[in-house]
């Protein structure tokens, strides 16, 4: 039994607790109890922590026992994270206490065991108690462990240490933080004289055998492993908006997710919503709490206050928090009580980080951790779906342990030699024993020696000198403030220059804002920190002043770096992705979504639009790029600027790594600094007008034996270098953070990392005009740490390495591509933030802005991308090719062209013969006979380039114009000029005439394309091989390729959209007639629902001119058309039927809109209703007369319940007039006429009434369904986007509807681009409606003013129209004046929704409560069309 290694107290105290010991505690106690080091990786929740801390326990409690327990700590437990540290301390008194007990009811004597922690929080009266009386056990951090180190009360308090408890390895093993505390740990070691237990503790560890080296060290230590796996049942899926996800997510998907997030969050407990970056934290729970209530949600984040993180997770644990948002600052096993959901919005980048935050749910050892993942554009859900899967077949990322830290081991020097004199072999030794510097050389030990010992000399002195060194013996002994300078600078963790924000005018710390942020921002500003609002009073030194903005709207402010990097292990998992959806796009789309739903699990919306993104890819590209290949894509943009992506699924470090050498190699080969940026699938460069060159040969631009060196000498240009530097610096303590007691300003700290640059790196500084080459790298401690940390933890340049090796032995494939604008894959890359940006140019300067992405793609146009319309290149054939109307322009044509043939002059022949005559011109005769026709001043070219040329009539080279200075020249101009007229050409078109070989002509188009002049490909589909086109005609075929993909319009503005929209539905005075003019209107009006009553009350007598009711019964009554509610709800009959939803459509589009509706359930109707139900079930349509007769009930009974059936949908009758007897009061109805005798009452004429059949079944092939829908819409709005459908119901996702405007595009029905602005997203328009709408932004004349119902369709005040919304109600109504509404009749009130001169308050008055009029009596059948 593995409890039988404690002491029966401790046993019994566990075994009343928890019962049985978890398998981890099962096999970790007896290794711990034979004194060894010991290594913990199992599922979060499963009793890790514990079982360290028990069998310390019970070390201490046994020792207790047997002869007392001294005042001295013998234990120290290690947490990353503060919080987390006062979180171990919290529930440690519950064993303490317990076992206490427990030690009392087996009559045993009290061991008095007591527990602190030491953290930078910890108060000073508390650390003064720890002084004079120190804790059994230590609870802190490896920034507080240094300090204990490096002070004389806290090294008399260390040396008594027998065992460490290292908890959360993972989250210190791959950083200088770990490498700073495996240090700390052989310090302590060393001050404790003996050898410590070391137990280390993680849920996520790849390689483990690692982790296992980096805790104990390189003394030939023994560790047990006890690996229980780092995943146990995980309840994971994908959670996507109903809306298209795209390359950056629009507001109102944005609202879809805040939406999802707060239902998921209400049917939950307790929520915990994790995202990637603090600014994202704030603008989530900014949202979530209008949602849920500013009580139920808040932010937790390290910018935040301690006081407010403390807060947030005491209400989280009480259960008075329904949803926290949080970073990476819970993502370790902080206790936060039971969390039911854990919701990732974005993929973290990294499988361990994943699974550590979905593992804070379901804590207990039997529950399940829940966990949902939101991705946030389309390659997050490429990867999401990639790391989803890869966390289900428990993969994990590889944890790499930095190589011997320079800065962070100066600093510990430093600290250790505060403390007591050493031997400085004996220093290498026990610091050399560390895992992270098992490779520590002696030669880079004496350099960092030497380096703290001479100091620097710099404008104030020398400083930074804080060891002697006494090289004669080999002693080590500090200076004077050694002690005070290494414990005040202290640490591993950058300093990242935020600024301290205060409220006023108390003085509390809220938390801490970016110093850009803080910089730009001005009093008078409000920002948001923590959920709530600030007015920023006053920025001073390092501080910002704020004050109470009670809840105004805020801006959400920004912290710069935040962009997690994806691993390499998801990189992975991305290619296979990719690659195997590539084989499966294949054989056909269908195949492709159900190897993703069986592969990957992803439920059908998801897999859809996975197959939508990619395969649109490939058709652009080809091929889908993926670790085995690289796909080089160019195109042109706006201005005719060409950008390069280069398609790299191995992560954004190693991207980065590329991106920076590609730009450093074009700018020394093109002499031009150009932008850059990379991300984690692609990088762009941006070229300039002097970057010509063959596609496919970027591969060869650098190679693995020089890429290093090259990359070296690139980050030198960025702020890259600067930035590390000053961190390094600062940690080796060469700039100090902390002086006299006092934080050194930011301006302060730069300025003396920069004058440390100019000693020891004066090349980083220099004036470049002065530096001959490559700048020459100091053999430098720091300089070298610098640079490594820029190459190989911002970047992978090792990786690169060989990646360019397997790019060179043809083991990875390189695919080039030039397509006429950006593929799907580059759309990210394109609107990437300043995260990437690998140069300094700002945001608003940057080239990519000048590219007009498509947004989503069909796959048939995505694969338009990849040619060039072969009217785009005559028509730029036509337009460069010069008029020769006149003499005039005929001689410039032979300018410009270099010289025309005689075919190519034409009727242009005699005009020639003037040019002659006037000696302009000349005619030469060329080897083989033929003439050229050439102006006077380039006659010299063609005398150079041509040999045997003759010129007729001979003309003097003085005349002529100066000769070129050799051959290649002539011939290079010649080519040129013949390149600026002809557009797409092969070399062998060049050559003939002016009969110069093909080799000739491709020396001189060789040494264009050097120039950027020219760009090489297949452009023209008529010609063969190879061909070249001067560089600004071939943008300009681009650009003509790309409007011929998609013809826009000016958008025209929400107002004018509005005016367009009254007449094209036939409420601006041009009303239709008759008949077939009212069945033209239910037409446009197919499934739109409105109040029964407001058809004939508002919508019906506001489109046909002279409307009448017998119009709308004429097209029931025969059949052509019937009225039903498309969506039943509710039941008792209790909805007024005036005011039910009802729906008009043609009888045989009723599976258009009821395809895939659940018929209501029997048991919500009441029994009158179920039994004319059953009724009609069993009898099938019957007159009103023969349901009375036949159901036993009276008239009003049966008139009541037909009510309530048609209130729920589930019925409707052959004609009009039986809704509208319901509609109608009894009383109103028609009576005993005076002469005539009784009248029939309208619901006896009503017809026969029958149930209306379900829609069953979605259907399982619904395009067609909802491609008629989207005409349908079409017909309605003219121009059709998201915001428009906002009054619709009974649509499908808009995804779908998406795919189906899509295929109307391509298929030239329909036309898309951005027709009203703003608004965001798709929009598509009537091939009808494009010049109406545009005829509305001109419209000039006098003011329209129209009135219309507030159930009218064309309502749309609110939603297209700013302001409120006028609520859809009966009676309710609304004026607008040049498509804006200025006036409202709201619950019988007049409001106006703009100010109004007294005379038109009367008058909009007057037409708000002026009803449509409808004709009396029999309204004729007439011809349909517009008055």
């Amino acid at each position: 039994m593995p409890l039988s290694v404690f002491h029966p107290a401790v046993s019994d105290w566990f075994t009343d607790r928890f019962g049985a010991p978890s398998p981890v505690q099962a096999e970790a106690w007896p290794a711990i109890a034979k004194g060894g080091h010991t290594l913990l990786s199992a599922p979060t929740g499963s009793g890790k922590t514990l079982a360290a801390f028990l069998a310390a326990i019970d070390a201490l409690v046994q020792e207790g026992l047997s002869h007392g327990l001294p005042d001295e700590t013998r234990v120290l437990y290690v947490s990353p994270l503060k919080a987390l540290s006062n979180d171990i301390h919290v529930n440690l008194e519950v064993p303490l206490m317990g076992i206490a007990d427990s030690l009392l009811e087996h009559g045993l004597p009290a061991v008095e065991m007591r527990s602190a922690v030491r953290t930078g929080d910890t108060p000073q009266a508390a650390r003064d108690k720890m002084r004079r009386r120190p804790p059994q056990i230590l609870v802190t951090t490896p920034e507080s462990l240094y300090i204990l180190l490096t002070s004389a009360s806290g090294r008399d308090m260390l040396n008594s240490v027998r065992s460490v408890i290292v908890d959360e390895i993972h989250a210190l093993a791959g950083n200088k933080r770990g490498a700073h505390l495996a240090l700390s740990l052989e310090r302590l070691e060393a001050l404790a004289g003996r050898p410590l237990q070391r137990i280390g503790i993680s849920a996520t560890q790849e390689p483990i055998e690692a982790m296992a080296a980096f805790l104990t060290g390189e003394r030939d230590r023994n560790c047990t492993i006890v690996n229980l796996g780092h995943s146990r049942t995980l309840d994971l899926a994908l959670e996507i908006p109903p809306s298209p996800l795209t390359a950056i997510m629009a507001g109102e998907v944005w609202a879809e997710v805040y939406d999802r997030l707060a239902e998921l969050a209400q049917a939950h407990q307790t929520t915990l919503i994790f995202v990637n970056t603090r600014r994202l934290a704030e603008r989530v729970a900014h949202h979530l709490a209008e949602r849920l209530g500013d009580e139920a949600v808040t932010a937790h984040h390290g910018s935040l206050s301690r006081e407010h993180r403390l807060d947030a997770e005491q209400r989280l644990k009480n259960g008075t928090l329904r949803a926290l948002v949080a970073t990476a600052s819970l993502e370790l096993g902080i206790d936060i009580g039971d969390v039911d959901l854990v919701c990732q919005l974005g993929s973290p980048g990294n499988i361990a980080a994943f699974l550590q935050r979905v593992g804070r749910s379901g804590h207990a050892l039997e529950a399940t951790p829940k966990g949902r993942l939101f991705p946030l554009s389309r390659d997050d859900l490429v990867e999401a779906a990639a790391l989803l899967t890869a966390a289900r077949d428990r993969r994990l990322d590889r944890i790499a342990v930095p190589e011997t830290p320079l800065d962070v081991l100066a600093q510990q020097i430093c600290a250790e030699v505060a403390g007591r004199e050493w031997e400085e072999v004996e220093l290498f030794e026990t610091l050399r024993a560390a895992a992270p510097y098992r490779r520590l050389e002696q030669e880079r030990f004496e350099q960092v020696l030497q380096m703290l010992a001479d100091g620097f000399s710099t404008r104030v002195g020398r400083r930074s000198a804080w060891i002697h060194r006494d090289r004669v013996n080999g002693r080590l002994r500090p200076r004077k403030g050694t002690r005070l300078t290494a414990i005040t600078n202290g640490g591993a963790i950058p300093d990242q220059f935020d600024y301290e924000v205060l409220l006023m005018p108390e003085g509390f710390r809220v938390g801490t804002l970016n110093e850009d942020f803080a910089f730009e921002s001005l009093p008078g500003d409000i920002f948001q920190l923590g959920n709530t609002s600030y007015r920023i009073l006053r920025v001073q030194g390092g501080q910002v002043l704020v004050e109470d903005a009670r809840g105004q709207p805020p801006n959400i402010p920004f912290w710069f770096g935040e962009a997690p990097g994806r691993s390499d292990e998801l990189s992975a998992a991305v290619s296979r992705l990719r690659a195997g959806l590539e084989q499966q796009l294949e054989a056909g789309i269908e195949g492709a979504l159900d190897w993703l739903a069986s592969e990957y699990g992803l439920a059908a919306p998801a897999a859809r639009q996975v197959v939508d993104y990619l395969g649109a890819a490939h058709t652009a590209l080809g091929v889908l790029p993926t670790r085995e290949r690289i796909v080089l894509e160019r195109f042109f943009d706006e201005a005719g600027d060409m950008h390069l992506v280069v398609h790299s699924a191995y992560g954004s470090r190693l991207n980065r790594a590329w991106g920076l050498a590609l730009r450093k190699r074009f700018c020394r080969t093109f002499n031009f600094e150009l932008q850059a940026a990379a991300l984690e699938d692609c990088i762009i460069l941006s070229l300039g007008a002097v970057h010509s060159f063959p596609l496919e040969d970027v591969q060869k631009f650098l190679n693995a034996g020089t890429v290093r060196r090259v990359l070296t000498q690139a980050l030198l240009d960025v702020p890259l270098f600067g930035t590390h530097w000053r961190w390094n610096a600062t940690t080796a303590l060469a700039v100090r953070r902390f002086r006299n007691g006092r934080k050194v300003p930011p301006q302060f700290q730069r300025s003396d990392a920069e004058d440390l640059v100019s000693l020891i790196f004066p090349d980083q500084l220099a004036c470049l005009e002065n530096i001959q080459g490559e700048r020459e790298i100091p053999d430098h401690p720091l300089v070298e740490q610098t640079i490594r940390d820029c190459l190989t933890d911002v970047m992978d340049i090792e990786g690169l390495e060989v990646l360019l090796e397997r790019i060179a032995s043809g083991e990875v494939e390189v695919v080039a591509r030039d397509l006429a604008g950006p593929s799907p894959l580059a759309e990210e890359i394109i609107s990437a933030r300043p995260y990437a940006f690998l140069d300094d140019a700002p945001a608003e300067e940057r080239r990519t802005l000048a590219i007009r992405t498509r947004g989503l793609v069909s796959l048939e146009q995505a694969a338009q991308l990849a040619r060039l319309d072969p009217q785009a290149v005559a028509q730029v054939r036509r337009e460069a090719w010069p008029r020769t109307d006149t003499a005039d322009e005929l001689h410039d044509a032979l300018m410009l062209c270099g010289f025309l043939t005689a075919a190519e002059t034409g009727a242009a022949e005699t005009l020639f013969d003037d040019l002659v005559s006037g000696g302009r011109a000349a005619r030469v005769t060329i080897p083989g006979g033929d003439t050229l026709h050439a102006a006077t001043e380039r006659l010299a070219e063609l005398r150079v380039a041509v040999a045997g040329a003759r010129v007729v009539p001979d003309v003097q080279f003085t005349a002529a114009g100066a000769a070129p200075a050799d051959r290649n020249a002539a011939l290079r101009e010649l080519v040129r000029s013949r390149l600026e007229c002809l557009g797409p050409v092969t070399a062998a078109m060049l050559s003939q005439p002016p009969a110069i070989t093909e080799s000739d002509a491709e020396q001189a188009l060789l040494a264009l394309e050097t120039e950027g002049f020219v760009v090489r490909g297949r452009f023209d589909e008529a010609l063969p091989g190879e061909q070249w086109c001067e560089r600004r005609l071939l943008a300009r075929i681009h650009r003509y390729t790309v409007n011929t993909l998609r013809k826009e319009i000016a958008p025209v503005s929400p107002a004018a959209y509005m005016r367009f929209l009254m007449h094209w539905q036939g409420l601006a005075g041009n009303r239709m007639e008759g008949l077939e003019g009212t069945a033209a209107v239910l037409d446009r009006l197919a499934g739109f629902s409105l109040p029964a009553a407001a058809w004939e009350q508002d919508v019906l007598p506001a489109r046909v001119s002279r409307y009448s009711a017998d119009l709308l019964d004429g097209l029931t009554a025969s059949g052509r058309y019937t009225w039903l509610r498309l969506k039943g709800a509710g039941g008792g009959g209790k909805s007024p039927v005036r005011a039910s939803p009802i729906a008009l459509l043609k009888r045989d589009d009723l599976w258009l809109w009821q395809a895939g509706v659940a018929e209501p359930s029997p048991e919500t109707l009441s029994p009158r209703a179920r039994r004319l139900l059953d009724l009609l079930e069993q009898r099938g349509a019957r007159f009103f007369v023969d349901l009375v007769r036949d159901s036993g009930m009276l008239r009003t009974e049966v008139e009541s319940t037909l009510g309530e059936l048609v209130a729920v949908g589930r019925i409707t009758a052959d004609g009009f007039s039986g809704l509208r007897a319901l509609i109608t009061p009894s009383g109103k109805r028609p009576g005993y006429g005076r002469r005539r005798g009784p009248a029939i009452d309208p619901i006896d004429a009503a017809g026969r009434w029958d149930r209306i059949p379900a829609g069953g079944q979605a259907e399982t092939a619904p395009e067609p369904r909802i491609e008629a829908m989207a005409r349908t819409l079409l017909s309605r709005y003219g121009v059709v986007f998201r915001r428009v459908l906002e009054r619709e119901s009974n649509l499908p996702p808009w995804r779908d509807l998406l795919r189906a405007f899509w295929r109307l595009e391509s298929r030239g029905e329909i036309r898309g681009g951005r027709f009203v602005e703003g608004f965001s997203g798709e929009q598509f328009a009537h091939a009808e409606a494009v010049a109406p709408l545009r005829a509305q932004q001109r419209q000039q004349g006098p003011e329209s003013l129209v009135a219309i119902g507030a159930a009218d369709p064309v309502n749309l005040a609110g939603i297209v129209t700013p302001g409120e919304r006028i609520p859809a109600i009966l009676g309710n109504r609304v004026l607008y004046r040049d498509g804006v509404p200025v006036a409202a009749w709201i619950a019988r009130e007049f409001r106006p929704l703009v100010t109004l001169r007294p005379a038109d308050e009367w008058h909009y008055r007057q037409m708000l409560t002026r009803q449509p009029a409808v004709a009396s009596g029999n309204a004729r059948s007439g011809r349909s069309g517009r008055r």
